[in-house]
């Protein structure tokens, strides 16, 4: 499948150094107000070559919008757009064309489909979530409308984690470190821990928290389609993605109810809880608290270091790949989140309106 969503969808295509990725979005309502420098500041925050702890690859990632817009609004009708790549470098993947990367897709696509794309990894490079950058700032755009706000954020590099919750920090500040992480200082351990890993040609995981503040009662499914599940599903369609967890999460695993449970009272005629362990989604259904979960992400499988692996006959042999690889694909995956719980919120909104 290379469409996501239910009415909002988002069909993408386009591989790591062909001519371009790209993508339609069908569904999206009329009328909205496109604001292009802001969805180009969140394809910004996605391309590669930003920081010292990103790919060096340089891509300026400008969108051109090729239908569904008119005098700046959207028109209701799909949204064709294109992002062209201009710096690949192909040939630093000649040496890997019949040899499989450890934990990487390069056997299970060969085996799959007969055939791969060995440039950049093909459809399975991370490049191909432009398109869901693209497709998730529009829904941004819509969502403000209705006064949701999504903010993710590096949580955890390695072993370099912050502690507490994310009430306990300031937010806005995530873009102020080149790890998006809003402690300064603990942003700097950070970075100088994915420097080292850079040096020696590894690369290492981490976590992102993502937060959604705004959303009103009622969104999500009874049953199969529950927000939750959906908010997972949308994460680990993401590019090295090994876990999701919502509220508590595995925590809660080990309290009692009576310490666990999210009480409710009336505050000032309004119906509120004094805790939110549940993430904001209770049943499988929003509950108008802030919903919050965490996204693990795993170590990039290209590592500049030589590893034992086997070629496409089966024959043992060793591998060093060459080419230009995120050392922590956190820093730029923080966008990505985002995008995903834009899309799916807007999409889940949609739906009830439909309901309704």
């Amino acid at each position: 499948m290379n469409t996501f969503g239910n009415i909002y969808r988002l069909t993408s295509f386009g591989e790591s150094h062909g001519p371009g990725i790209g993508g339609v979005i069908d569904g999206c309502p009329a009328g909205i107000e496109l604001d292009t420098a802001f969805i180009q500041s969140e394809l910004n925050r996605r391309k590669p070559g930003q920081s010292k702890i990103t790919t060096p690859r340089k891509e300026d990632d400008e969108v051109q919008f090729l239908s569904g817009i008119y005098e700046g609004k959207t028109t209701g009708t799909p949204i064709g757009f294109i992002v062209w790549n201009k710096n690949q470098h192909s040939a630093d993947y000649d040496n890997m064309k019949s040899v499989y990367r450890p934990s990487h897709a390069d056997y299970t696509y060969q085996t799959k489909y007969g055939i791969r794309d060995p440039r950049g990894g093909g459809r399975s490079s991370a490049r191909e979530t432009i398109a869901r950058c693209v497709a998730g700032a529009i829904a941004k755009l819509a969502l403000r409308q209705k006064g949701i706000r999504i903010q993710a954020f590096t949580s955890q590099v390695g072993n370099i984690k912050l502690n507490g919750s994310y009430t306990d920090y300031d937010l806005s500040k995530v873009e102020d470190t080149a790890v998006r992480c809003p402690d300064p200082a603990v942003a700097a351990e950070m970075e100088a821990l994915i420097a080292e890993v850079k040096s020696k040609g590894d690369t290492i995981g981490g976590v992102i928290t993502c937060v959604a503040q705004g959303v009103p009662v009622g969104l999500g499914e009874p049953v199969f389609g529950k927000l939750h599940a959906a908010l997972g599903h949308a994460m680990l369609t993401i590019n090295a993605v090994k876990g999701f967890e919502y509220g508590d999460g595995f925590e809660a695993a080990l309290y009692r109810g009576s310490e666990r449970n999210d009480r409710f009272f009336n505050d000032n005629g309004h119906i509120n809880t004094h805790t939110n362990h549940s993430g904001g989604i209770q049943g499988g259904i929003s509950n108008g608290q802030d919903i919050y979960f965490r996204v693990a992400f795993k170590s990039v499988a290209t590592i500049l270091m030589e590893q034992e692996t086997v070629n496409m006959e089966g024959e043992d042999t060793i591998l060093k790949a060459r080419g230009r690889h995120d050392p922590c694909v956190l820093p730029r995956a923080v966008p990505i989140v985002e995008s995903m719980t834009a899309m799916t919120l807007l999409d889940y909104l949609l739906i009830q309106k439909v309901r309704q």
